[in-house]
């Protein structure tokens, strides 16, 4: 529920209680010259989803926003006031959208200070660096919990649907710089914890499964990211609350900018490299679809006139329009085309596997995993392929890696270098 405080001229007064009539809308006077101007405060309560259609039906008789206060209140008992959330909560007019100073209102007020934003990425990042070495997704998960990204994914995105250059400034310079932070205060800790042994050097961190999800991008990580924005900006711009949302923000952002920092820390920079092209692609997407939703929602610049593309084109709109487009339409057709590619040799590799195990010698065994290395463009060296398969016990196989790195690079036309696990099985028989 919303209070509205708005000053009326008195030579206005009879066209604003007109409109609050026609809304039913239960209000209250008081009568108010403290600057020297004649008129009343005029106090009155709706539901959020309300607000933007009071103001603007206000705004279409004179009414400024001089002096116009919106607040929060837990409840109000009027005359009226059932019979107005019907109609907007429930009824012929129910829209969860929210006014759009409101949601300017709401993006800021998400945004801790400065310190404090840091302070808790630093934190976020070294508890998700945590979680992907121990493989522990229960402790992943916290990391995103207390990750404070989704304020200035929220700012930047409604900074660009609402063209406020600040807010967008702000947004996306908070992003930026907290992903670095993240990537640096992970890879910080990460070597912190191999130098001084609390885990192994040696360790295979490929075969972490917390850490392969956030090193092998794909499509599905991508609609992650989509998702994320969209949910994100749904929840700003609704009656919906926000916060469970940030959590769906940080899935996208702060585990895999832990594994950038991991893979940095264990000089792993194939594991660095795809990380780090989730993390890009899904902060892109987070902002773009997060644009979409909005503007679907309704929510366009000051003075924007419908149905009109000419009269909406303007120096200032144009130019951040077409920075935010070009930037990313960069990252998203570099970051899809590292990722379609990675998508077809992860195919490729995957098929292979299944055709060599399918010859006949090899019809005891049981395909239980396969690990592709990311690979790119450029990627110098081999791709490292590591096959898990299911064997009975003590049967050996000593062509079974040979065998899988012939068929790859034949059929990847790459150099691959190929480890085979062998997990053990024995059967029971009948004494």
């Amino acid at each position: 529920m919303r209070l509205i405080e708005v000053f009326v001229p008195d030579t206005k007064r009879d066209d604003a209680l007109a409109i609050l009539e026609d809304e039913d809308l239960d209000y209250v006077r008081t009568v108010e010259n403290s600057d020297g101007s004649d008129g009343e405060l005029v106090s009155f309560p709706v539901p959020p989803q309300a607000v933007e259609h009071v103001l603007t039906s206000l705004r279409e008789v004179g009414i400024d926003d001089d002096y116009t206060v919106v607040s929060s209140i837990e409840t109000a008992r009027t005359p009226g006031i059932d019979e107005l959330e019907e109609r907007y909560v429930n009824g012929r007019e129910e829209d969860d959208s929210i006014a759009r100073d409101e949601i300017r209102s709401r993006a800021l007020n998400m945004t801790p200070g400065r310190p404090t934003y840091y302070a808790m990425t630093v934190l976020s990042a070294i508890v998700a660096t945590a979680g992907l070495l121990l493989d522990s997704p229960a402790i992943v998960v916290g990391s995103m919990v207390i990750a404070p990204q989704v304020s200035a994914a929220l700012t930047g995105t409604v900074g660009l649907v609402l063209n406020d250059r600040e807010m967008l400034a702000d947004g996306l310079t908070s992003l930026a710089i907290g992903l670095v932070v993240a990537i640096a205060s992970a890879f910080v800790f990460a070597w912190l914890v191999r130098s001084g042994g609390i885990v192994p050097s040696t360790i295979d961190i490929t075969a972490i499964v917390q850490v392969q999800n956030r090193i092998s991008p794909g499509l599905l990580a991508l609609i992650v990211g989509i998702c994320a924005g969209a949910a994100g900006a749904f929840g700003l711009a609704t009656a919906i609350p926000v916060s469970l949302v940030g959590v769906m923000i940080a899935v996208a952002l702060i585990p895999a900018a832990a594994a950038v920092g991991t893979g940095l820390a264990w000089g792993n920079f194939s594991v660095a490299l795809g990380a780090f092209v989730l993390v890009t692609v899904n902060a892109t997407s987070i902002l773009f679809s997060g644009l979409a939703v909005f503007w679907y929602l309704d929510y366009r610049p000051d003075g924007w006139t419908r149905g009109s593309i000419r009269e909406n084109i303007s120096d200032d709109r144009l130019d951040m329009l077409a920075v935010a487009l070009v930037l990313g339409f960069i990252v998203l057709s570099v970051g899809g085309l590292v990722l379609g590619q990675y998508a077809l040799y992860e195919n490729d590799v995957n098929s292979e596997v299944r055709t060599v195990l399918d010859d006949e010698g090899y019809d005891d065994l049981e395909l239980v995993e396969v690990r592709t290395e990311f690979v790119s463009a450029g990627t110098d060296g081999p791709s490292e392929v590591t096959v898990v398969v299911q064997r009975p016990a003590d049967v050996p196989y000593p062509n079974v890696a040979a065998d899988l790195e012939r068929g790859l690079e034949e059929r990847t036309d790459r150099e691959v270098s190929v480890i085979v696990e062998f997990v053990d099985s024995e059967r029971s028989t009948d004494g």
